[in-house]
């Protein structure tokens, strides 16, 4: 097979050619889009990264592809029904990042909660070493609110309860035997958003949770509280947290994924696009307002972001390849079975 890896870094290069020896392979560190299609087009597999979207233009250029792997848990920046009409088989890598994910948010809620970045920016900065405006909050005690408790929700509350905190959730798909073992209570998302000191969300982007908190239930939130966003920015309306936080609904809010991301990323490639995107443009705007607020926090999606896990990503991405060519594909690592 001749296979593409896109959005590589360089180290993987040298494993996976041990891996895949015998398959024609390239390698790039740039990703795949509408305005960024590679000049080699006639691969069999391609594997991409998040910041790559392959829709059904971008899928016209690539005529002989059977494979389409992502090096990530979501997949929402590939149109899997435009995959499917093709015939193309889309996987991806479910779990390898759990704790990973888990222990990054967690630790954006401490920052928040204990005000560990104004510390630091304060004393390195400023050589200011005053504690008057640094009081934060114990987490011991604490309500927390999980939205969505699969792999990585399930971790974060493993982790919360570590620190003495109760946990209540909501999922549209509850685990009862989960709950049971870990000790926590499934509720309404109406009762989580009203009954939580903190808010971390784990749940996938689709089309019933894209905005699932918004500008119409913001205000339920209990006044006070912090909110965490380490999954998918558009579960989040922008317009509902710069409103929240002005408003000092939300305490403070951890955000390492933005609704408009990539746009937010590359500006001058989003400006030269033709076509209305007013309202695209509004919350790259309020993207910047995020930054600058001193009761957010925001960084560059990495809570993915380490070693280990990142070779794990690898490894299922290897696998998944292999599997798709001995016929042996794990269905649980394919997006459209």
């Amino acid at each position: 097979m001749k296979i593409g890896f896109f959005e590589m870094e360089g180290w993987e290069e040298a494993i996976v050619r041990k891996e895949l020896f015998g398959h024609e392979l390239y390698f790039s560190d740039k990703k795949i889009d509408e305005d960024a299609i590679p000049e080699v087009r006639d691969f069999d597999a391609i594997s991409v990264f998040v910041d790559s979207r392959i829709t059904p233009k971008v899928l016209e250029n690539f005529p002989n592809l059977k494979l389409v792997t992502t090096n990530s848990t979501g997949f929402d920046h590939i149109d899997i029904a435009a995959c499917k009409a093709r015939g193309i088989t889309v996987t991806f890598v479910p779990g390898y990042g759990n704790n990973t994910v888990a222990e990054f948010a967690f630790g954006l809620l401490l920052n928040l909660t204990r005000k560990i970045y104004l510390a630091i920016y304060q004393v390195e900065e400023r050589d200011d070493f005053s504690l008057s405006n640094l009081r934060g909050i114990d987490l011991k005690g604490k309500t927390m609110g999980i939205l969505g408790t699969g792999r990585i929700g399930k971790e974060m509350i493993k982790i919360a309860k570590g620190f003495g905190m109760e946990v209540i959730a909501y999922d549209m798909y509850p685990d009862v035997a989960a709950a049971k073992e870990l000790g926590f209570s499934y509720k309404t998302l109406e009762e989580v958003l009203g009954g939580s000191d903190c808010i971390s969300i784990h749940c996938p982007l689709n089309d019933s949770t894209h905005h699932l908190i918004n500008m119409k239930n913001i205000n339920l939130i209990k006044r006070g509280a912090y909110l965490v966003n380490t999954a998918r920015g558009p579960i989040v309306e922008t317009d509902a947290i710069v409103y929240a936080l002005r408003e000092k609904i939300l305490a403070g809010a951890g955000l390492d994924v933005l609704e408009e991301e990539e746009e937010t990323k590359n500006e001058i490639g989003f400006l030269s696009k033709s076509g209305s995107h007013e309202e695209a443009f509004k919350t790259i705007l309020e993207n910047h307002i995020l930054m600058e607020m001193p009761n957010a926090l925001v960084t560059p999606h990495n809570a993915f972001n380490s070693q280990e896990a990142l070779m794990r990503i690898l490894d299922t991405t290897i696998g998944n390849i292999k599997g798709f060519v001995a016929g042996t594909l794990d269905p649980k690592n394919m997006v459209n079975k």
